[in-house]
């Protein structure tokens, strides 16, 4: 059985990942500080092919001890979002970026195969040509500390030696949403689903801007895509993770949102400026790896719809389901 490591396993997207590896067949640890408590993984402590060392991505120590006999990293720890990293940018810049190239490092030292780094698709930040599809080989314009911390870690893996023994790929991410055994209302389509869910008012600023959007399962599924392909195929190599056809803009998004409540009671603040606006591509990872997503926009609002309005959630609005403190 290989090994594979994944840092945030207790995240939004690690919850998920981790049991989808157990369920493949591959032993599984997970390095993670509990930010944000371990409720989420609790249950697999109960699982002989889970192990769950608790540490901190910037210490070396840490990382030796979670490294050890370990064949494949999948690296999700990070401060995520403009506003968490614009909270702390100090720890942002240490941990997203600091912290991914002593992992690094240290993950090629001691003998580690594949190294899956968790980007972003904001790092394109916003589309020179609205009628055209963002690419892997369209600029990076990063217009956040956040996207600024995940292009430095981009560059840093991807001039690695080619010779190196732990060989980098580059997973750029949609923007998230459904949901996790760690539970998030402070993402677009989960935020907006709640709200209106709950017979709020819902104020939406720039509803025409662009992103692409991908399931937290289906995220999850990418990187077990990439560490079972081939090394010829994912090495020094950066994938776009997400559909083509689930590009949406807010109101969009709204727009699918109402055809499954009735009634929703909808603002608009119009903006002409946003510093992201991207409709991305993902033929790629698709062509090259015969990656497919499993779920849609609409089924994620309807999960989101069930869970919130049958109780599943004491307190929808607590803070313990956002991403900063």
């Amino acid at each position: 059985m290989k090994k594979v490591l994944v840092s945030g396993g207790a995240g939004y997207i690690g919850s998920v990942m981790i049991r989808l590896l157990l369920e493949k067949g591959y032993k599984t640890r997970v390095i993670d500080k509990l930010e944000f408590g371990g409720e989420s993984i609790v249950d697999l402590l109960n699982n002989n092919d889970f192990e769950f060392i608790k540490g901190d991505i910037r210490q070396k120590d840490d990382l030796k001890k979670a490294l050890k006999d370990i064949d494949y990293v999948v690296h999700l720890a990070s401060i995520v979002g403009d506003p968490a990293c614009a909270q702390e940018p100090e720890l942002a810049t240490s941990t997203n970026f600091e912290g991914t190239k002593l992992f690094y490092n240290l993950a090629n030292e001691m003998g580690v195969k594949k190294f899956l780094f968790a980007s972003t698709c904001s790092n394109y930040g916003k589309m020179d040509d609205p009628s055209t599809l963002i690419n892997e080989e369209s600029p990076l314009n990063p217009i956040s500390l956040y996207a600024e911390t995940k292009v430095k870690s981009e560059r840093f893996l991807l001039d690695q030696p080619k010779s190196s023994i732990c060989k980098p790929t580059i997973l750029r991410l949609s923007t998230v949403y459904g949901l996790s055994p760690r539970p998030r209302f402070d993402l677009t389509v989960n935020e907006f689903t709640r709200d209106l869910a709950l017979d709020k008012e819902l104020l939406i600023f720039g509803e025409q801007f662009w992103r692409p959007y991908c399931h937290v399962v289906d995220l999850a599924r990418a990187f077990i895509t990439v560490i079972g392909s081939s090394e010829k195929d994912v090495a020094f190599d950066v994938f776009n993770v997400g559909n083509t056809d689930e590009n949406y803009q807010k109101k969009m998004l709204v727009d699918e949102i109402s055809k499954q409540i009735p009634n929703v009671k909808i603002k608009y603040v119009h903006k002409e400026e946003d510093p992201r606006d991207y409709r991305v591509s993902f033929e790629k990872i698709s062509s090259k790896l015969g990656y497919k997503t499993t779920k849609t926009v609409p089924e994620g609002i309807r999960d989101i719809i069930s869970s919130v309005q049958l109780g599943f959630f004491k307190d929808p609005y607590d803070a313990k389901y956002k991403n900063i403190r």
